[in-house]
């Protein structure tokens, strides 16, 4: 093997061209290129080159703060975006919405296996990923805004049965981030997060004639390294550049920690509980969905709740939580950390874990509920002027075996409270989420009625079941006005089952229910 070439981060900037389809690594804000992203911002800002480029992702980068995709966020350096996940980079948000720029949101999950496809040349992507969302090309195909023209999605029948195809398209450069390099080019990982996608990205790369060039900590003496930890060979590698201290965060702004990595492990008994607030009872009518020895995603934000529930109830041990970054078992971390998990058992590529999530692998997934329509479909990737982009959630819950979506029942200003096992709304909250069209299709009603999938929709005032006939209230809180503080507050009338039940008494009490028991 011949010895790679080392360069600065500014040198490996004038290796992009004008017009070239880059990708970056990364997952939110962990193990993102940090150095070679500024670089490359920087030449464009003093020479206004490279130009009309092309970004492709597969999980949003950054942290809301300039860092990861927002380093891309400038009218004329890129012509297109193709990303998973955009909440991160907000200023790229801006000109998608100001119909500045071409822009597409694609699943997750699906991205990461185009990588592959890319790499093998394959004719594109085959999945019922998608279908009957905003991905498929009957309700846009990911398009995003009008300036947006070609078709990057297309239904195709085989065998009989309706899939997406999602077309690929060569990578002229990647920027990958890794641990360290031996003199020629084979880099680790080991000090990441996880492996994530960098040796699909970087086969699809070579393969497509581009140029991979990896960031890393350290360059170390050639064959030093145990084969093993290498996730970039050589063979794929152009360039190394080594970043500093600061561009070589484990996570934006956090020191490394080893627990994620699986250098050690932490103890994690003592979670303390959390107060009885309105994200508490509906973690708590969550957790009553968890089935014995359930393998879990939980989704960020109010399903994050249900972990601690879970431990608090001692029932930690009756399930195994996984990310789709790719961490099985082991305490998920959220913030600038999230994809991350302290004391996993086992940390997967992430394509490899996007495998079996959309292959039916996960027993329940618990995520946001944001705005749900009278059959179902839900939206949580777009919102007026806030682009947020599906991320995973397409494949997560398109795929399991069942959801369950968690939210409280209206937004902006709830307050509300507990007294003697009844539950007590203080100020109403001023933005309805049952309404009569959601603006994007994150999920799809009519699809999960289709393939008999379960699907709850659970409030900390009332619980409502996916049916062929739409959206059922099945539960409702003691202490609650079912006129007044429920079908008042939604735009629909939603059904109402014959068999009405009061929500369980218990989590609306400040002690522990005894799940455990359960």
């Amino acid at each position: 093997m011949k010895k790679v070439r080392v360069i600065t981060a500014e040198e490996a900037a004038l290796l992009v061209n004008d017009g070239d389809t880059i990708s970056t690594g990364g997952f939110v804000s962990c193990a993102c290129p940090e150095a070679l992203s500024i670089a490359l911002e920087n030449r464009f800002l003093e020479t206004g080159h490279p130009r009309d480029l092309t970004l492709f992702f597969a999980a949003g980068q950054g942290h809301r703060d300039g860092t990861g995709g927002d380093h891309y966020g400038h009218e004329g350096m890129v012509k297109r975006v193709v990303g998973g996940h955009w909440d991160r980079a907000p200023r790229l948000g801006d000109l998608a919405l100001a119909n500045k720029i071409e822009a597409y949101n694609l699943p997750q999950g699906v991205i990461t296996h185009m990588y592959r496809d890319i790499a093998a040349h394959n004719i594109g992507t085959i999945t019922h990923v998608g279908l009957y969302t905003f991905a498929d090309p009957r309700n846009g195909g990911g398009k995003l805004n009008t300036a947006t023209k070609e078709d990057l999605v297309k239904i195709v029948n085989i065998e009989g049965e309706e899939r997406l195809l999602y077309k690929g398209f060569p990578i002229n450069v990647c920027f990958l981030r890794g641990s360290y390099a031996d003199e020629y080019g084979n880099c680790t990982v080991h000090r990441e997060i996880g492996p994530l996608d960098v040796t699909a990205q970087a086969q699809a790369t070579k393969n497509s004639g581009g140029k991979v060039i990896v960031q890393v900590e350290k360059i170390v003496q050639g064959g030093s390294l145990d084969p093993k930890l290498v996730k970039i060979p050589g063979i794929y590698v152009d360039a190394i550049v080594v970043g500093s201290p600061e561009d070589n965060m484990q996570c934006l702004g956090m020191p490394y920690d080893g627990a994620l990595t699986g250098e050690f492990r932490i103890p994690v008994d003592a979670i303390p509980p959390i107060p009885l607030d309105a994200k508490k009872i509906l973690a708590r009518r969550a957790a009553m969905e968890l089935p014995q020895d359930a393998i879990v995603n939980l989704g960020t934000g109010a399903p994050e709740k249900i972990a601690n529930v879970a431990a608090e109830e001692g029932i930690s041990d009756k399930l195994t939580l996984t990310v789709e970054a790719g961490s099985i078992a082991g305490v998920p971390y959220g913030g600038t950390q999230f994809g991350a998990a302290a004391n996993s058992m086992a940390i997967l590529d992430h394509n490899v874990q996007f495998d079996f999530y959309q292959g039916g692998g996960l027993d329940v997934a618990f995520l946001g509920l944001a705005e749900t329509a009278p059959n179902g479909d839900l939206n949580v990737s777009k919102f007026g002027t806030r682009l947020a982009g599906a991320g995973g959630f397409i494949d997560i819950t398109q795929n399991a075996k069942k959801v369950v979506y968690c939210g409280t029942f209206t937004a902006k200003g709830l307050k509300t409270e507990c007294r003697d096992g009844k539950l007590v709304i203080i100020q109403e909250g001023a933005k309805k989420k049952f309404v009569n069209q959601v603006e994007h299709i994150t999920f799809s009603g009519v699809y999960a009625n289709k393939v008999h999938q379960p699907v709850l929709y659970v409030t900390e005032r009332a619980v409502f079941e996916l049916r062929p006939e739409g959206v059922t209230l099945i539960e409702i809180a003691p202490g609650i006005d079912l006129q007044t503080q429920i079908l008042d507050q939604m735009e629909f009338m939603p059904k109402i089952a014959e068999d009405l039940k009061l929500m369980d008494e218990r989590i609306f009490r400040d002690e522990l229910m005894g799940l455990a028991n359960d």
